[in-house]
């Protein structure tokens, strides 16, 4: 049995198109098995301040009360990440980026000496071993065509999991879903078909 951690990003609730496909994905890959759901649409993490970035950069034995609490916070999402055999994200493309609370994840567990480190020969992913899945909603058509070109989320994510170790990521597309109820009804009919196929090879 696989341990999944689901982590959605939109504040759309049970409307939310992303999260719904990334739901189904993580249950069908977890074959019984435990899902984590990091839920930051209901549940944001608080952006990154001067205590978080004070905290990370000292010992434990040199923080204040309130610094340590910061970094206990973004240790446990670090833990719950490396935990994980597989992870699922779940973001809809909003002004051609993700939403700025799955940024808010990534700026805490994204951590020099934690999931990644510096060498002479630059810097080495930690967290590594791992499956990802990106599912990504959006209105219009960014997976081919000349909306490729302004799709900055899928890039971004590749980049920023790449640099922690993360190499071995598979993007699930819904698109299309603004160009009325039959568009939208085929590009969740080809995510399910997309995602039971994955989950099948996994």
């Amino acid at each position: 049995m696989s341990s999944i951690l689901l982590v959605t990003s939109s504040p759309r609730g049970a409307e939310s198109i992303s999260s719904k496909v990334a739901g189904e994905l993580a249950t069908a890959l977890a074959r019984g098995g435990k899902v984590t759901v990091r839920d930051l649409g209901s549940n944001p993490i608080p952006h990154i301040d001067s205590v978080v970035t004070s905290a990370i950069r000292k010992a434990p034995a040199d923080r204040t009360p309130e610094e340590a609490a910061a970094a206990d916070y973004s240790d446990k999402l670090v833990a719950e990440l490396k935990a994980a055999d597989t992870i699922v994200l779940a973001t809809g493309l909003i002004n051609f980026g993700l939403y700025s609370t799955l940024k808010s994840w990534i700026d805490n567990i994204a951590r020099a000496g934690s999931t990644f480190r510096y060498t002479e020969t630059g810097p080495e992913g930690l967290v590594t071993g791992k499956k990802v899945y990106i599912v990504l909603a959006s209105g219009g058509i960014y997976s081919e065509g000349p909306g490729v070109a302004v799709n900055h989320a899928v890039p971004y994510l590749k980049t920023v999991l790449g640099f922690i170790g993360l190499t071995d990521v598979e993007t699930i597309f819904v698109e299309g879903l603004a160009f009325g109820p039959e568009a939208a009804e085929k590009a969740l009919a080809a995510a399910k078909a997309k995602t039971e196929a994955l989950a099948s090879a996994a």
